[in-house]
């Protein structure tokens, strides 16, 4: 006997099956630890969930209505409608399916660091959505920065003990090794020789111990002049490497803020040590400028270029850059220059006078 195939589901069925679904993503949505919003075409939210008005200290009614902006500080807040316009009209991504940091702004006028995912949706009918999930990077942040505050300070120990342990004795070692040599060339020994050149040896690796030592400890610390740090680390990447580096800032740029001042100055001897022993560059240029109200900072290089696969030991130098710079409000790319080798630019806002 043939069965007979089971009754289509009734109108009512499809309904009550349509509103246990809806209710069921309204949960999940509701209770999800991330904020999650949703905007249309002109950027005006239309639903935010209870973790959105945790984050921000708006209640729904204070921002549903309102423009997404919003919840964006300056400069993002009258850029983004702009960005979303440019979208809808010619279809570039710039977020869209790509998460990435930001900043965003809370009811209390505080900015905090954010991850933020957007994606975008087509309904029935045809109207287009786009939802936003945002996730809280204040606490990741904080740990980020006290790490690099203990990594410079202990770059700034170990700076201190080359120069006034290390660098010493070895200028102790090479006057030793003078007056002995001194000693065998009057008394006409054949050892004399060999002797020149432990004095020669000896001085090389004082030298070099220095440099080191102000590589970890730069002048930019010292002094806050971030000019005369960077033009030092390009003489002293020259003499090293025996290569060509330079360093060229056309007009006066005063860096006030030190701890700006040291990021900037971290990631142009990370660039340029990547430079140097990654892409093999032999000519490298650093450059320092002042445009449109933003510190530019450019290392330039003629090796290999970005390697399609990263060296062992790479990536978290570019990662470091990129946070230095985030730390500051900027943005650090890395490509790839049309006459060969790489190109890192940073540009941050310039800092705010301390009152």
């Amino acid at each position: 006997m043939s069965r007979k195939p089971p009754a289509a589901p009734s109108i009512a069925e499809l309904k009550a099956a349509l509103k246990a679904s809806e209710q069921r993503a309204a949960t999940i949505v509701e209770t999800a630890v991330n904020a999650i919003i949703t905007i249309d075409e002109n950027c005006i939210i239309e639903t935010a969930n209870s973790a959105t008005e945790r984050l921000f200290g708006y209640k729904r009614d204070e921002i549903i209505g309102r423009n997404i902006s919003k919840l964006m500080p300056q400069p993002y807040r009258d850029r983004h409608d702009g960005y979303v316009r440019n979208y809808l009209r010619t279809g570039m991504k710039r977020i869209i399916g790509i998460g990435r940091e930001a900043l965003a702004q809370r009811k209390d006028g505080s900015v905090f660091p954010i991850d933020l995912s957007v994606g975008e949706a087509v309904l029935p009918s045809g109207r287009r959505i786009f939802t936003g999930i945002i996730r809280d990077l204040t606490d990741r942040k904080a740990l980020e920065d006290k790490l690099l505050h203990i990594s410079e300070e202990e770059r700034t120990r170990i700076g201190q003990d080359l120069h006034d342990d290390l660098c010493q004795q070895l200028a102790a070692i090479g006057c030793l090794a003078k007056v002995s040599q001194k000693n065998l060339s009057k008394a006409g020994s054949a050892e004399t020789k060999n002797l020149a050149e432990i004095v020669d040896l000896v001085s090389k690796a004082n030298t070099r111990a220095r440099e080191t030592a102000r590589g970890l400890m730069p002048v930019v610390l010292d002094a806050g002049d971030l000019t005369a740090a960077l033009k030092e680390l390009a003489e002293r990447t020259a003499r090293a490497y025996e290569i060509v580096c330079d360093f060229r800032c056309d007009h006066p740029v005063q860096v006030k803020d030190t701890q700006t001042a040291v990021q900037l100055f971290r990631i142009a001897q990370e660039a340029v040590t990547n430079a140097v022993k990654h892409s093999q560059a032999k000519r490298v240029g650093i450059r320092l400028a002042l445009r449109g109200g933003k510190i530019t900072l450019t290392v330039r290089d003629n090796g290999i270029g970005i390697p399609d696969k990263a060296a062992k030991g790479t990536g978290m130098g570019l990662l470091t850059m990129n946070h230095r710079s985030q730390m500051l409000g900027g943005a650090l790319t890395v490509s790839p220059r049309s006459s060969g080798g790489t190109q890192v630019t940073c540009s941050v806002p310039v800092p705010a006078k301390k009152p």
